[in-house]
């Protein structure tokens, strides 16, 4: 799905109950939870995690191309985790201090998804690991 095919409430149009219900529509219950509501899919049991397939994963909301499989690595999680991004514009990183912890959230760009969160303990060539949950995701295979 590309970004323009977005079926994402923009910022114009309904208001944040009105969006909420497009969201709720639009999405599962789990993939609801984690990208809108900010929620955590159980490690070792989301679709992507132990994914080996050449492809891009994509944003579920809007559907803005995110990673690539080129960049994908087993991080031992149970959770897709990539060292790069596609584009460092496509995600956005915010502070999250829930769970008693200092972490940083990374969301999609376009429509604001969570995804999951960024740490520094990844491998060459970034030392990054962005710790995605498959539930944020949509496949597209070369």
């Amino acid at each position: 799905m590309a970004p323009s095919d977005s079926a994402a409430p923009s910022s114009s149009s309904p208001s944040p109950a009105e969006a909420d219900q497009i969201w709720q529509q639009k999405l599962s219950p789990e993939q609801y939870q984690v990208a809108r509501l900010g929620g955590t899919e159980r490690a070792f049991t989301g679709a992507y995690w132990n994914n080996k397939q050449a492809g891009h994963y994509n944003c579920v909301c809007c559907g803005t191309r995110l990673f690539s499989s080129d960049a994908k690595f087993d991080s031992g999680s149970g959770w897709p985790s990539f060292w790069s991004s596609l584009d460092p514009k496509a995600i956005t990183t915010v502070e999250d201090r829930s769970h008693g912890m200092v972490r940083t959230e990374i969301r999609c760009a376009t429509c604001e998804a969570h995804l999951g969160h960024l740490f520094t303990d990844g491998p060459a060539p970034t030392g990054l690991r962005y710790c995605v949950n498959s539930a944020s995701l949509n496949f597209e295979s070369k």
